[in-house]
């Protein structure tokens, strides 16, 4: 046999023993009591049965009373005379209600002309009033009409036992007795010839009992006849000494007792089945040490897709299996068991949940012992989603809070509508709550329905890349902030891509003027490199090539250095020293190094800086190259014969300091453009910058957490530099 269907097989017998085990093992815990007496006549199931006969004896004959003696014992209290009385309320109320009765019933008649029917109308009226009237008038004539009412009640009680007679000719042919009443000597017994105190015969009953007892003392009649106790009360319960039994030949005639042979089958099924139980579910566990039941069961490629229910449904699932299962193991008693065909259904029901719940468990404990996983699966919980979904739906309070008044009202009126259909007569209420309170939330509802259809179909034709106008904002409430919202995303998208088209044309000119700037120098570099190799070159024009060469290399070498130190830091990639530096003599060290370039370029400095140092945490090298930078701009764009201001001062915690001057060269408007790489403000791009000055510059001060702003008045240029004056890191 394959391999697959052994262990297919070895599962199913496994499964079918241990199921047949459980069900074995319930139905003798839980019936074990019942079918493990001697007998039948030990049994719940018969002691209720001769209770029924005893009831019928007691009803028939012990107890039993002449319906007319019976009305003898009526007796009328004072208490039961005013709750007759006052049954209806007092006099005016019962006469007021009387007349309220037939009012319509005589107003009727004399519409119709029909004075006979009037008067009889009247007269039946009147003579109720006079009944009422006497009712508070006189007691004796209330005793008599109560006493009438129990005489009835007798008369009613009399037909009534008299259906149950035949029951009690049946069990008088099952049962003997002989049973003396304590008190008055009276003798009931149906064995015939019996005289004195006759004992029964016991070897001849199946069943015998003898009055007193130890455990059932003295037959008593109380509560055996309690509908005719209860109009007769004063009539007191009989006790009774002697013995009732049941013979052999009643139980095998059968009759009444047919469940005496019922219980005997029963019980030798019991032990079949809670033996061969108790067997199968030892054999289980013996197998189970034997061979991997469970991993047959339950293989671990199974537990990915349990895996993927959240825990705590999973927990409520096998909760439920196992609360059916253990049910369905519950009823499996003997009484379900009529033949083969019954017991092999309900062992194929049984071992279906049984598996059901087994895998269920397997899984479940493998996933609660997977301690990180558990962390996880809880955080994934039904439960745990729910509780976001609550607190999300709460996280704005005013539109949770509407959410759930809505819901309640959908509720209530549905509910409503249940309780109209019901009772009719509900309607007018029904009607003016929903006409007050249901129908304006439902228009209300039906508003905002639109208006968020409106802001759907708007936002689909943004993501199709339709700028349509802006939505219309309505009201205060949340739909209304959404589409301001949405209006606010449009304009957003709008900047942005004027910002992506910018960036375009930017990319362009970088790129263009990249290649401008290197090409420009490696050219001449290629060009007079290829003159120094011309045969017969005189040592001036020689010494002229190199010269060229070598000023047009170092101008490649600074382009490249500047490129590269400008990526670095726009890529973040840079490490500043900061310490704490004087600004001020940072500054003069910086013009000192173009002093000689200052003192030729026809341009007067103005510099203004406090009398006291002036301190920063900062890089000093790298703001000495901010310096250094703008000072160069200036000799380089600055107008020859103006001047130039240059000043640091202190304001708000902050150091600020400006550089101003004419510009040579005419600038647009568009100041942000000068901070792009390789952007110079001589487009003609015949100075030796690399336009990558403001550029570095600018970079370096947000490293230090400032701002570097340019501002353009006419032809006035001026930078700004702010830096944090704090000292310490």
């Amino acid at each position: 046999m394959d391999t697959k269907w052994k262990n297919k097989w070895i599962v199913a017998v496994w499964l079918l023993l241990f199921s047949h085990g459980l069900s074995g093992i319930i139905t003798g815990l839980l019936h074990g009591e019942e079918y493990t007496k001697k007998d039948y006549f030990q049994t719940p199931e018969f002691q209720s049965q001769l209770d029924q006969m005893i009831d019928s004896l007691t009803l028939f004959e012990l107890n039993y009373i002449p319906e007319q003696e019976a009305k003898k014992f009526v007796t009328v209290t004072g208490e039961e005379i005013n709750e007759h009385r006052f049954r209806y309320g007092d006099l005016p109320q019962q006469i007021d209600n009387i007349k309220a009765q037939y009012e319509g019933q005589i107003q009727e008649a004399i519409t119709s002309k029909n004075r006979a029917m009037a008067n009889a109308y009247t007269a039946e009226r009147d003579t109720k009033i006079k009944d009422i009237t006497m009712n508070f008038q006189n007691d004796e004539y209330v005793r008599g009409k109560v006493r009438k009412e129990k005489e009835q009640k007798i008369s009613d009680y009399y037909r009534e036992i008299e259906n149950q007679r035949a029951d009690f000719i049946k069990y008088k042919q099952v049962l003997l007795y002989y049973l003396k009443d304590i008190e008055s000597g009276t003798v009931y017994t149906n064995i015939k010839n019996a005289s004195g105190n006759p004992s029964i015969d016991s070897k001849n009953m199946a069943f015998i009992r003898t009055y007193p007892s130890s455990t059932y003392g003295p037959l008593s009649t109380e509560g055996r006849s309690s509908s005719l106790e209860q109009v007769i009360s004063a009539r007191k319960a009989k006790l009774f000494e002697g013995q009732i039994a049941i013979p052999k030949s009643s139980v095998t005639a059968g009759s009444i007792l047919s469940n005496y042979y019922e219980f005997e089958n029963r019980q030798i099924i019991f032990y079949i089945h809670t033996i061969s139980g108790i067997a199968a579910f030892l054999l289980s566990l013996y197998l189970l040490k034997k061979l991997p039941v469970f991993s047959f069961i339950a293989p671990v490629t199974g537990q990915s897709y349990y895996k993927r229910v959240p825990i705590d449904i999973g927990f409520v699932i096998l909760a439920f299996s196992g609360l059916i299962t253990l049910l369905i193991l519950r009823n499996n008693h003997v009484y379900s068991y009529r033949s083969i065909s019954e017991w092999v259904v309900d062992l194929g029901v049984t071992t279906f949940f049984v598996t059901l719940t087994l895998v269920q468990g397997i899984y479940f404990l493998a996933r609660v012992k997977d301690e990180t996983p558990l962390n996880e699966d809880l955080q994934k919980s039904a439960v745990n989603n729910l509780y976001k979904g609550v607190r999300n739906a709460f996280r704005i309070r005013r539109i949770g809070t509407q959410v759930l008044i809505l819901l309640i009202l959908v509720f209530v009126f549905g509910a409503g509508f249940s309780i109209v259909l019901i009772n009719p007569n509900l309607l007018i209420f029904y009607a003016a709550g929903f006409f007050v309170i249901a129908l304006p939330i439902l228009i209300l509802l039906v508003k905002r329905t639109g208006y968020f259809n409106q802001i759907l179909l708007y936002t689909n034709e943004i993501t199709h890349g339709n700028l349509l106008p802006d939505l219309p904002v309505k009201g205060k409430f949340a739909l209304a902030t959404l589409a301001d919202n949405i209006n606010l995303l449009k304009h957003g998208v709008k900047t942005s891509q004027k910002e992506q088209a910018k960036s375009e044309r930017l990319k362009t000119e970088l790129i263009t003027n990249v290649s401008h700037d290197l090409r420009t120098p490696l050219t001449s570099i290629i060009t007079y490199t290829e003159l120094l190799k011309t045969p017969g070159l005189s040592e001036e024009d020689r010494n002229s090539y190199l010269e060229i060469v070598d000023r047009k290399s170092k101008r490649l070498k600074v382009l490249i250095d500047d490129l590269f130190e400008v990526s670095k830091m726009a890529s973040g990639n840079v490490d500043l020293a900061k310490e704490k530096v004087d600004l001020i003599q940072l500054l003069q060290q910086a013009l000192a190094e173009y002093n000689n370039q200052m003192n030729a370029s026809m341009l007067q400095f103005r510099v203004t800086t406090p009398d006291t140092p002036v301190y920063a945490f900062v890089d000093g090298q790298k703001l000495w190259r901010v310096f250094d930078n703008l000072i160069g701009n200036i000799l380089k764009y600055a107008l020859e014969n103006t001047r130039v201001y240059i000043s640091i001062k202190m304001v708000s915690n902050q150091v600020v300091m400006t550089f101003k001057n004419v510009m040579k060269y005419e600038l647009g408007g568009n100041t942000e453009e000068l901070f792009e790489r390789f952007k110079r403000g001589d487009t003609s791009r015949h100075t030796e910058g690399s336009g990558l000055g403001l550029a570095i510059a600018k970079s370096i001060i947000d490293l230090h957490e400032g701002s570097l702003e340019i501002e353009i008045d006419d032809d006035v240029f001026k930078v700004t530099v702010r830096l944090n004056s704090r000292v310490t890191p």
